[in-house]
């Protein structure tokens, strides 16, 4: 696996379960969970951001 910059969400605190993210010099990012690190997922910056705004859009429907 290669080696990514990986950073923590600042949602996540000091619990275990935390989503890192890491920038590529292709254009993408990576996503893990911190409980399974081997898992990674490979997204491209204008999904993630439509993805983000429509949960945040609809969050009180998510309650």
């Amino acid at each position: 696996m290669s080696t990514y910059h990986w950073q923590k969400s600042s949602y996540s605190g000091t619990a275990s379960n935390c989503l890192n993210i890491a920038a590529v010099e292709d254009g993408t990012l990576r996503l893990r969970e911190s409980d399974d690190p081997d898992t990674v997922l490979v997204v491209a910056p204008a999904s993630l951001r439509a993805l983000l705004g429509a949960v945040r859009r609809h969050r009180h429907q998510l309650r």
